[in-house]
């Protein structure tokens, strides 16, 4: 499958619906120093409800880090910024998909370190600012597995 990056996430609703996500489809999920939140927050084990225990998840104290034990994988960088169109995007097991912090996004020099056509953006209507954080990992996971031929999905 793929890895699923949060940078800094804030919201532990989000977090906790990514790890139930990832617990279901085999994503496996790393966190990025700082969280806005405590692993043991009750919102987060809410939105994750039992799926805890059945998702692969790691935490990285920085994102030295985190690209460090990426070394030698493609990663893309889901953005608003992004010129690349996610759909018509090629994506291959074990790929790498990066989100930003719910408030800001990636800031730009992680995104510089992103090669330009790694940049991707999901279609939106012209006024719209962003989605969610754990909708547009969900769009995102799903296209990756689709692609996939959702390996290792009960049929």
């Amino acid at each position: 499958m793929i890895d699923i990056v949060l940078f800094e996430p804030e919201i532990p609703p989000n977090t906790g619906n990514i790890i139930r996500l990832c617990a279901n489809t085999g994503a496996r999920l790393h966190l990025v120093e700082p969280l806005g939140f405590a692993m043991e927050e009750k919102a987060l084990r809410r939105a994750g409800l039992d799926y805890h225990e059945f998702a692969e998840v790691h935490i990285h104290p920085d994102w030295v880090a985190a690209r460090a034990h990426f070394a030698g994988r493609r990663w893309f960088a889901l953005t608003t910024k992004g010129e690349t169109g996610f759909f018509d995007t090629a994506f291959a097991a074990g790929d790498v998909l990066v989100f930003g912090p719910e408030s800001r996004g990636l800031p730009a020099a992680l995104l510089q370190e992103c090669p330009a056509d790694r940049r991707l953006r999901l279609p939106m209507r012209g006024h719209s600012r962003s989605l969610n954080l754990s909708n547009t990992v969900a769009i995102a996971v799903y296209e990756v597995w689709r692609q996939l031929d959702f390996a290792g999905a009960a049929r």
